[in-house]
């Protein structure tokens, strides 16, 4: 039971595995390293010498404190309210020295991080196709952006008649075409035209719904896991030894019982300074002051031209050396097609004369990709920026931009 007890309380202190590469997976690592080199031999040396006393108690001790601990973790090896049945009088304090009665939720006292799925490889099959799903150079997603993936054709393996797809998030918004992965495949099965061993399109779209059926989970950081988890399991105990409201409460507590339940409570404490020790340094991190490392203006054509001697500083953009790099751009974000040429910008008429191409006039430049080397002056910006938009993970840094930029808009 000892060996089952630290193999399960692993499980959920890390949580479920995942494939891929991000800094979740990192973390996942670290946790890991950190449970086997520092959490876990110094609890199998503290129940030893507890349990020397109570060997009878051995297995009881191990259940007990799997069956508490793993009611707040969630499958991501979050911490917080997870398994809350009713039947296990799990109870929330909702009063104060300060309130009578205070708002509950169940994620009060927890930071959002992100929600993300936990992908695996995976095999499919789908009208006669098999398809397997290659996550293992899956980046994850850093924060909650909204992202779609990614697939590509890898190879065709004719031994067990398998067609693999790699699975990744795109670069610069770039999304999946059904025809280009059709004609792949068909090349990949050294054909001419498309036959029936070519799957159709229908056939492609609902193996790829298959594999994002995966779980979705929401992560969080706990702000206090230490109180949070010493306050539920000082809970636990009370119904314990008073019984659950309703009920009779149980008699003849002897000597012998209630020291085998202060132990149980040294242990679980132990238990949950060296969780506590590891959610701490990451609400720590999480709680950092960031710093902005870089900056850009994005700006669109269409108010280039309105400025004054605008429709002459776009003439000069499109000749710039740097105009390749931000037509490609356009292209690999599917603004444009590959026809696309810069002069197409451009419509003229007898009436309005020359003037912005009403399908491409919200085109946008970036300076990253391509220098805006003669408009960033003060007066054109201030003229032609409608909105400043401030991006960060922590609400209070979007809150204090906004504070400065009253027209700004926060995400």
């Amino acid at each position: 039971m000892k060996k089952k007890f630290f193999e399960r309380l692993e499980e959920v202190f890390i949580g479920a595995p995942v494939e891929g590469a991000s800094g979740y997976i990192n973390l996942m690592r670290i946790k890991s390293h950190y449970f086997k080199s520092v959490m876990e031999p110094h609890l199998r040396q503290e129940t030893e010498s507890v349990l020397n006393s109570f060997p009878d108690f051995r297995e009881e001790l191990f259940d007990k404190l799997y069956t508490f601990f793993r009611r707040y973790f969630t499958e991501g090896g979050s911490i917080g309210f997870v398994f809350t049945p009713y039947h296990q009088s799990i109870y929330e304090q909702v009063y104060t020295n300060e309130h009578d009665v205070v708002l509950f939720w169940k994620t009060a006292r927890l930071y959002y991080v992100k929600t993300d799925h936990l992908f695996q490889s995976m095999t499919v099959e789908v009208d006669g196709f098999r398809f397997h799903f290659d996550a293992s150079q899956l980046e994850h997603k850093r924060a909650n952006e909204k992202r779609e993936l990614f697939y590509t054709f890898r190879e065709h393996r004719p031994e067990h008649d398998v067609i693999i797809f790699t699975v990744h998030y795109p670069e610069k918004g770039r999304q999946t075409r059904i025809d280009t992965i059709r004609l792949a495949i068909r090349d990949g099965l050294g054909l001419n035209r498309y036959t029936a061993a070519v799957p159709s399109a229908e056939t492609l779209q609902k193996a790829f719904r298959l594999f994002e059926r995966q779980s979705k989970l929401d992560y969080f950081l706990c702000k206090d896991a230490r109180g949070f988890l010493r306050e539920q399991f000082d809970l636990w105990m009370w119904q314990y030894l008073l019984g659950r409201p309703g009920e009779a409460p149980p008699v003849g507590w002897t000597e012998t019982r209630l020291k085998q339940l202060q132990a149980l409570k040294h242990i679980a404490y132990r238990v949950i300074d060296f969780i506590a020790a590891f959610e701490d340094e990451l609400v720590n991190i999480w709680n950092k002051p960031k710093f902005v490392l870089n900056s850009h203006y994005v700006m669109t054509l269409d108010r280039i031209a309105r400025q004054p001697g605008g429709m002459e500083i776009l003439q000069q953009i499109l000749s710039h050396p740097g105009m390749p790099g931000q037509l490609q751009e356009w292209r690999d974000l599917g603004m444009v097609d590959d026809r696309f040429q810069p002069g197409h910008i451009w419509q003229e008429n007898l009436i309005d004369g020359r003037h912005l191409h009403p399908r491409y006039q919200y085109l946008r430049l970036t300076p990253d990709i391509f220098p805006i080397w003669n408009f960033t002056s003060s007066p054109f910006l201030k003229t032609s920026m409608k909105h400043w938009m401030a991006g960060s993970s922590e609400v209070k840094t979007t809150r204090h931009c906004i504070r400065f930029c009253p027209n700004g808009r926060g995400n």
